[in-house]
């Protein structure tokens, strides 16, 4: 079964010049296949986004670069008529893949991005890295991204900051909220969450309070991959499979995130690999695997 027309979704399409992936990675347009469950998806984002922006006057987003982030950073320029009302904030540790700098850099000049990197040099300096300096892992994720962050946020004085992360992506994760609140060092109680039931969201805390905003919580990977090939979102190739038949399922840092083996070259191919897989998707995030509760520490902390 097929869409009747495909195009009434593409509400932000660019001239093709505009992608940056081929139009050959996506299902051919008079083939789409029957994507018509993503509607509530899209419409439940896009009206947390709309609720963010009207209640927090100063507000980011987290673009990470990956395939939810680039999701996210559609539905927000869906959400407000083709242009994002907030700056996109890019944490860079420097050890990021090549091909994710110049993806981020080429897109925000395409869509006209307001983009603010925030970047821990000081960390690099002392050589509180890993693994050009002494810190394991996770400590090196603790100062280069939360620490980072932190600073970006102080620095531009945000209350709210905008993610991509999904409850099926990772364990701790599945605690969040739509609106999870940080106190102000960014510290998270995974244990005491306010109750969202039927939309209802807490959106009024007590002063100092950081708050996350999550759209994409409900998704799951292959809800981001069939919305990618609906919409025909340009992603950062390294998500496909190269001549050595190796693809990047998730992205991080360079010493800490590694390729699947894969032949899925484009994305029809990636969403059929994932309907025939039990392996988590962020097995290749070395960090995730330092300790049984490493992920659930750092993002107690104030981690991403």
């Amino acid at each position: 079964m097929t869409t009747q027309n495909p195009n009434r979704y593409i509400a932000v399409r660019e001239d093709e010049q505009g992608f940056l992936t081929p139009p050959e990675r996506y299902s051919p347009r008079d083939d789409i296949p029957n994507y018509d469950h993503l509607d509530a998806l899209e419409a439940q984002s896009i009206y947390i986004l709309r609720e963010a922006f009207n209640k927090f006057k100063n507000m980011a987003m987290l673009w990470s670069i990956g395939k939810d982030s680039s999701v996210l950073l559609w539905l927000a320029r869906k959400a407000f008529l083709g242009h994002t009302p907030f700056p996109c904030v890019h944490v860079d540790t420097s050890y990021k893949l090549p091909e994710m700098i110049d993806f981020r850099d080429r897109i925000a000049e395409l869509w006209d991005l307001d983009l603010k990197v925030g970047q821990s040099a000081e960390a690099h300096a002392e050589g509180n890295t890993y693994p050009n300096g002494k810190l394991t892992r996770v400590e090196c994720c603790s100062i280069l991204k939360k620490d980072a962050l932190h600073d970006v946020m102080e620095k531009y004085n945000f209350e709210a900051v905008v993610l991509g992360i999904r409850r099926d992506e990772e364990g701790t994760r599945a605690k969040e909220r739509y609106f999870s609140p940080r106190n102000k060092n960014f510290e998270w109680d995974y244990r005491d969450q306010p109750p969202e039931l039927w939309d209802q969201f807490k959106t009024d805390f007590e002063p100092g309070t950081h708050l996350r905003i999550h759209p994409l919580l409900h998704w799951t990977e292959t809800n981001i991959w069939e919305y990618i090939d609906r919409e025909q979102i340009p992603v950062v190739p390294l998500y496909f499979a190269n001549e050595k038949n190796k693809r990047y399922r998730s992205l991080g840092c360079a010493p800490c995130t590694f390729p699947i083996h894969s032949d899925a070259q484009n994305v029809p191919a990636i969403i059929k690999e994932l309907h025939n897989t039990r392996v988590a998707e962020r097995s290749t995030r070395a960090q995730d695997q330092e300790a049984e509760d490493a992920f659930e520490k750092l993002r107690a902390s104030g981690y991403m």
